[in-house]
């Protein structure tokens, strides 16, 4: 099994980019979390896992793409735990049978960024759509992540929202990248673009160029964060015990002040908001 699972893992570092091993797992015991990728390239998981694994002796393995991809994996059994952010889809796999319970874990929020010049003259305004629907109608172009991640799933929820159909302008002023937030954020920047990311890997992102933030703190960008064990019944490999631990520890007073400490040049990156068992 341990075969199985490691030959699974490499064969996704090499397509995806996304597997990272924490701490010593030299004695064997870890579990694999498919999460997404803020949660990774924002350095929270570099800050927390480390803490968990000098509290418990259980190494964690983590799987970082889309939201989208993420399910997927542990839909199909190649993960112990599911860490992502987007509350419709966790609850769904829960509903489904692929997971035994969803706990709330942590949050942030969304950020509109664009060039400071604002060709669609969205500075200032309080609401989303809003902004979107002059984006659409200037058709400045827009770099979307296109790749069933959680920020894409909101990205799609708010242009719904504006009464907008941007997918169908694809390749013209509405780009694609199919990529990570980074990397899209990355075409943003060199195309002047506007795009929607969370607020933790904007603030880890370094090459941000022209580009500011130009609308933050409508309500409808709030981003909550949930963890849920893989269900054992569908997949008996699955790591209950140990998993269930990771998940005790994310949501204890230790787990939640290591979440509320981690800090970005200064800024809190993510605040913990955990729901425990039977509350």
């Amino acid at each position: 099994m341990v075969t199985r699972v490691l030959s699974l893992l490499l064969a996704l570092t090499l397509l995806a980019g996304g597997l990272h091993a924490r701490a010593d797992d030299n004695a064997g015991r870890f579990i694999t979390v498919a999460s997404t990728t803020s949660t990774e390239n924002s350095g929270l998981f570099a800050h927390l896992l480390p803490q968990f694994t000098a509290a418990s002796g259980i190494a964690v393995r983590v799987v970082a793409v889309g939201t989208g991809q993420a399910i997927k994996l542990a839909r199909n059994g190649d993960a112990d735990l599911l860490f992502v952010h987007h509350k419709p889809s966790e609850e769904a796999f829960v509903a489904d049978g692929h997971g035994v319970e969803r706990f709330d874990v942590m949050y942030n929020d969304f950020v509109l960024v664009g060039p400071a010049g604002d060709p669609a003259g969205i500075r200032g305004l309080a609401e989303t759509p809003a902004a979107l629907a002059r984006i659409a109608a200037a058709e400045a172009p827009f770099a979307s992540r296109g790749d069933d991640s959680g920020t894409h799933k909101k990205e799609l929820g708010l242009w719904q929202a504006a009464g907008v159909d941007a997918v169908a302008a694809s390749g013209t002023w509405y780009r694609e990248t199919g990529s990570g937030m980074g990397a899209t954020l990355n075409t943003a920047s060199a195309m002047d673009a506007y795009a929607l990311t969370d607020r933790a890997t904007w603030l880890k992102f370094a090459n941000k160029g022209g580009l500011e933030i130009l609308l933050e703190g409508d309500p409808r960008l709030f981003n909550q964060y949930g963890i849920i064990l893989v269900s054992a019944e569908n997949h008996p490999h699955v790591k209950t015990a140990d998993g269930e631990a990771f998940i005790r520890w994310l949501t204890s007073p230790a787990g939640q002040a290591a979440i509320g400490t981690y800090r970005i040049e200064g800024a809190q990156a993510f605040f913990p908001n955990a729901r425990k068992a039977g509350s």
